[in-house]
């Protein structure tokens, strides 16, 4: 093989490459933008129902839950009243 017919090949190698990159940067592009619409709309639903994560802490310590980070889903011995999950509730 010709040294000229090797360097063509080689040139036709890198020309694949090349469209390889310039289709990973259109869907890179893509995904940066649907990225930033997604981050967007969870911004918008933050800001719209505010405390509502405070609001299902509270209904489940109320259904007899524990919501410390220490106990957190275990049920509460006799609905007593938990110390941790108070000062939880207080700081939220």
């Amino acid at each position: 093989m010709k040294l000229t017919e090797t360097v063509i090949e080689l040139e036709k190698k890198i020309a694949s490459i090349l469209d390889e990159v310039r289709e990973l940067k259109m869907r890179v592009y893509a995904l940066e933008d649907q990225n930033t619409q997604l981050r967007a709309e969870l911004y918008a639903k933050k800001s719209q129902v505010p405390g509502e994560g405070y609001d299902n802490l509270a209904r489940l310590y109320e259904e007899g839950f524990h919501i410390c980070p220490a106990h957190f889903a275990r049920a509460r011995t006799d609905g007593e009243d938990c110390l941790f999950c108070l000062g939880f509730l207080q700081r939220s």
